[in-house]
């Protein structure tokens, strides 16, 4: 039979202390499948390009969730990479249609929860976590030009925060005509998902996002720590936070 977990969820996004416009966007959702997707987007290109295209993805994603009408986990993961290509082809269209839009693009990671799996999936350096009795655990590989060098021993992992080129993606929505995105397929057991832009983990350490995970608060208590706790650390760049949590059956 299948399992359709409980939840609370939250999600937030923030301009900072540095930047003067929010290109991130943030949300949760469940359908009336029973299905739970959260999504996290970082808009590039500046001012409104990057505002323009992180909403542009976003909304198209949570537009196509709402209209699924079956829910079948060995179908889910042909669904979300579909979708995110759709969304890629809605940002592509407009900048190529309008030259105020021209280069824009966006990262976007997004896990779909269906029955006893999740679905993963991530373009550009926005991550994905999963957080069970203390433990963080990373679900997505960054795609930077700093992260293939540690992957394939270039560089020594320990030079990747402080290279001025630690920023430059590998990877975006938008870009190209057709997207390249990983995606793959996890058990999943109830345990908490946290979604978040680059201007979350670099001014949070995970011994800090543990911390502000494992309070006993509501779903979005812990959002509201976790921003203003990478806030309090600098906020250099715009924060998007989304998050799920299971409530055990009583």
């Amino acid at each position: 039979m299948p399992k359709h977990y409980k939840g609370r969820f939250a999600h937030k996004i923030d301009i900072g202390r540095i930047r003067i416009t929010n290109e991130d966007q943030a949300n949760v959702m469940a359908n009336g499948l029973g299905e739970v997707l959260l999504c996290v987007c970082d808009g590039l290109g500046g001012q409104n390009k990057g505002d323009y295209a992180s909403k542009l993805a976003i909304n198209y994603i949570f537009e196509e969730f709402l209209r699924r009408k079956r829910s079948a986990p060995r179908f889910a993961k042909r669904w979300l990479i579909k979708t995110i290509r759709g969304a890629n082809a809605e940002i592509y269209r407009e900048a190529s249609q309008n030259p105020e839009y021209k280069d824009m693009g966006t990262t976007c990671v997004a896990v779909l929860i269906i029955d006893d799996r999740m679905f993963v999936a991530n373009v550009g350096d926005s991550r994905a976590y999963s957080y069970r009795d203390g433990k963080l655990t990373h679900l997505t590989e960054d795609q930077t030009y700093v992260d293939y060098l540690c992957r394939t021993g270039k560089i020594d992992p320990r030079e990747a925060s402080t290279r001025a080129d630690r920023h430059v993606l590998m990877n975006a929505l938008g870009i190209y005509p057709s997207a390249s995105l990983d995606c793959k397929s996890m058990p999943y057991s109830g345990q908490a998902i946290l979604l978040c832009s680059d201007g979350l983990y670099n001014n949070l350490a995970e011994g800090e996002i543990r911390a502000c995970l494992s309070t006993d608060e509501r779903p979005d208590q812990k959002v509201n720590a976790l921003v203003a706790e990478a806030n309090a650390n600098g906020g250099s760049d715009n924060i998007g936070v989304a998050y799920w949590e299971c409530v055990k059956d009583d």
